[in-house]
C-alpha cells in the first residue's frame, strides 16, 4: 500500500464543499490539507460553457451515473441521480443558480437546538464569499471568490409567464436571496463573464500552488481508519483505492472531514463500519460504531415537469435548426452571451400551498424550452415547461451500501411522493400552474397543455400524473444530519457523534432541505466548517 503522507486534514471529496475547505484550511499557511477527489479533473471543455449540462449529466466522465431504486411513487420508475464527478463535484454540471433558500429553513435548523445555525447568523457567511454583481449591501458581498451574475440571455415569453404569475398572484421582486422568495424573478447565477464559476474555480484553482495544499484525484476513499485510544475512538486516517486498482493511505493529525456529498459521504462511513448495525452486518460489514442516523433522512425536491405548447419563439426551434445552432454558437464565442450561457432554468417563483404555511412551499423553474430528460434533443415544436416543486417535502428515503466494494454504488431510494402532504401538495402545484398558464398574459402564445393533458383533472389523477412526470431537481440531503436526537449523526459543529477527529461538512448535514437549489448552502456549510475547525483548540 502506497503511503500518501501524514496531514493536518484529510478531506475527503473535491466538490462544492471540499473546494472551500481546502482553500480555507490552508490560507494562514499553517496547517497542511489532502484533498481527495473520487473523479477525475475538471479540464473538459463543457465543464465550462454553462449550457454544457446537457452534456454532462448522464456522462460518465463526469457523471456518477447513479440511479435511484424503484420508486413507488413515481409509478415504479427509477431516476438517473447525477452526481458530479470530478473537481467542482456537482458545481461542475449543475443548474448554476445561486439560491440560498429562507429564513425559516435556517431558522428552523436553530430551533432544534443546532446553535449558531439562524438565518441571521449563517447570512455573513453567504456574504464573505460573494462576488455580487450588484455590489456589496445588507444582504450580499462583493468581495469574495463566487461570483453571482444575471442570465445574459432573455426570452419574451418568460417575461410574459412573469405577467402571467403576478395575474395569477405572485408579484414581481427583484431577487429570492433576502430571507422570504415569495415572488416571481429571474434567478441569479454562478457564472462569470458568459462562463460557468464552479467552486473549483472559485475556490480550488487560484491555490492549487499552495506548498500545503495537495491535491490528488481518481482517489477513491475505502474506508476511515478509527483508533480506540483510553477507550475513546478517533479517526487517524483514510485508505483509498487509486485509479481503481492501486491502494493508498494517508494520516491525519488533526482531523479527517468528509465532504462527499450526500450520497457520497453515508456510503464513506458505511463502508468504515459506522452506521445502522442492521445495514452493516447485513452486508458483512464489522460494527465499528453504531450510529442508525448514517444514510437515513434522505430527501430531495421533486419537480412536476408540466409541458406547454405554444406558438413561440422558444429554443426549441432554434435548437433544432442548423442555422439557429450556428447563430447560438457564433453569439457565444463573440459576445459570451446568447442560449449557451442558459442554466436549466432562468426564471423562478415561490407561492404558498395554504395560507396557513409560514412561508413559501412550492416554487417553479420555468424553461423555454422541452424535452423528455436531459440529454434528449429538444421537441420539435415550440414549448414551455413550468415544473413546480414541493420545497418542504415529508417523504424520507435512504442511502446503503450494497456491499463491501468501494468502487459499487449504493442503493439510493428517495420515496418520493409517499406521504398523504406531498401528495396534496403536487396536486395543489399543477392545479396553480394552470392558473398562471391561462392568465391573459399568456393568450398569445395560445399555451395547450401538452404534458399531463387536462385529462388529469381529478386529485387522484394529478397524483398519478406526478409520479409519471416527476424528476429531481438534484437536490439530496440529510443523510448525516445534524443535531441531538437519536437520528442525527453530527452536532452542531459537524462533529460526527462518538469519535473525535472526524467531521462531516456538505450538504448531507441538513436536518431539513432548504427553500431551492442547495448548491450555495453548500458553500455556506463549508465555510462555517472550516471556521469551526481553525478556531477549536488543538
Amino acid at each position: 500500500m502506497t503511503a500518501l503522507g501524514e496531514f493536518d486534514y484529510i478531506v475527503v471529496g473535491g466538490g462544492s464543499a471540499g473546494c472551500v475547505l481546502a482553500n480555507r484550511l490552508t490560507k494562514d499557511g499553517k496547517s497542511s490539507v489532502l484533498l481527495a477527489e473520487a473523479g477525475g479533473k475538471d479540464d473538459w471543455l463543457w465543464v465550462n460553457v454553462p449550457v454544457g449540462y446537457l452534456f454532462s449529466i448522464g456522462n460518465p466522465r463526469t457523471d456518477w451515473c447513479f440511479h435511484t431504486d424503484s420508486e413507488p411513487g413515481l409509478n415504479g420508475r427509477s431516476l438517473l441521480y447525477a452526481r458530479g464527478k470530478g473537481l467542482g463535484g456537482c458545481s461542475s454540471i449543475n443548474a448554476m443558480v445561486y439560491m440560498r433558500g429562507q429564513r425559516g429553513d435556517y431558522d428552523h435548523w436553530a430551533a432544534l437546538g443546532n446553535r449558531g445555525w439562524s438565518w441571521d447568523e449563517v447570512l455573513p457567511y453567504f456574504k464573505r464569499m460573494e462576488c455580487h454583481f450588484g455590489g456589496a449591501n445588507d444582504f450580499h458581498g462583493c468581495e469574495g471568490e463566487l461570483h453571482v451574475q444575471e442570465p445574459r440571455v432573455r426570452w419574451e415569453i418568460l417575461d410574459a409567464w412573469r405577467d402571467a404569475a403576478e395575474q395569477a398572484g405572485i408579484p414581481k421582486v427583484d431577487e429570492f436571496n433576502r430571507g422570504d422568495n415569495f415572488g416571481n424573478a429571474y434567478f441569479h447565477m454562478n457564472q462569470r463573464g458568459g462562463e460557468r464559476w464552479s467552486g473549483s474555480r472559485a475556490f480550488l484553482h487560484p491555490v492549487m500552488s499552495r506548498p500545503n495544499l495537495k491535491v490528488i484525484t481518481r482517489a477513491h476513499a475505502r474506508r476511515i481508519a478509527i483508533e480506540t485510544r483510553d477507550g475513546a475512538k478517533r479517526a487517524t486516517g483514510v485508505d483509498f483505492v487509486i485509479d481503481g486498482q492501486g491502494e493508498a493511505s494517508a494520516r491525519a493529525r488533526k482531523a479527517v472531514i468528509l465532504a462527499a456529498g450526500s450520497i457520497g459521504s453515508p456510503h464513506v462511513l458505511q463502508l468504515s463500519g459506522i452506521g445502522p448495525a442492521d445495514v452493516l452486518q447485513a452486508r458483512g460489514v464489522p460494527v465499528v460504531h453504531e450510529l442508525p442516523g448514517v444514510g437515513e433522512n434522505l430527501h430531495d425536491h421533486l419537480q412536476i415537469r408540466m409541458m406547454y405548447k405554444v406558438q413561440g419563439p422558444t429554443l426549441n426551434e432554434r435548437a433544432n435548426s442548423v442555422f439557429g445552432k450556428a447563430k447560438m454558437v457564433l453569439e457565444y464565442l463573440m459576445h459570451r452571451t446568447g442560449p449557451l450561457t442558459m442554466p436549466p432554468s432562468q426564471l423562478g417563483a415561490f407561492a404558498k400551498s395554504d395560507p396557513s404555511e409560514p412561508a413559501p412551499d412550492m416554487e417553479w423553474h420555468v424553461q423555454p424550452l422541452s424535452l423528455e430528460k436531459f440529454g434528449d434533443k429538444l421537441h420539435p415544436f415550440p414549448a414551455i415547461t413550468p415544473s413546480v416543486c414541493n420545497l418542504r417535502p415529508t417523504s424520507r428515503g435512504w442511502v446503503r451500501i450494497l456491499g463491501t466494494d468501494p468502487l459499487a454504488a449504493p442503493s439510493i431510494r428517495l420515496n418520493y411522493l409517499t406521504t398523504p402532504e406531498d401528495q396534496r401538495v403536487a396536486a395543489i402545484g399543477m392545479r396553480f400552474t394552470r392558473r398562471i398558464m391561462e392568465q391573459p398574459a399568456l393568450a398569445k402564445y395560445r399555451p395547450s397543455e401538452w404534458r399531463p393533458g387536462r385529462d388529469y383533472d381529478e386529485d387522484e389523477a394529478l397524483v398519478k400524473a406526478a409520479g409519471d412526470l416527476g424528476t429531481t431537481i438534484f437536490h439530496p440531503v440529510g443523510t448525516c444530519k445534524m443535531g441531538s436526537d437519536a437520528m442525527a449523526v453530527v452536532d452542531d459543529r459537524l462533529r460526527v457523534h462518538g469519535i473525535e477527529g472526524l467531521r462531516v461538512i456538505d450538504a448531507s448535514i441538513m436536518p431539513r432541505i432548504t427553500s431551492g437549489n442547495t448548491n450555495a448552502p453548500t458553500y455556506m456549510i463549508a465555510e462555517k466548517g472550516a471556521e469551526f475547525l481553525l478556531t477549536e483548540a488543538p
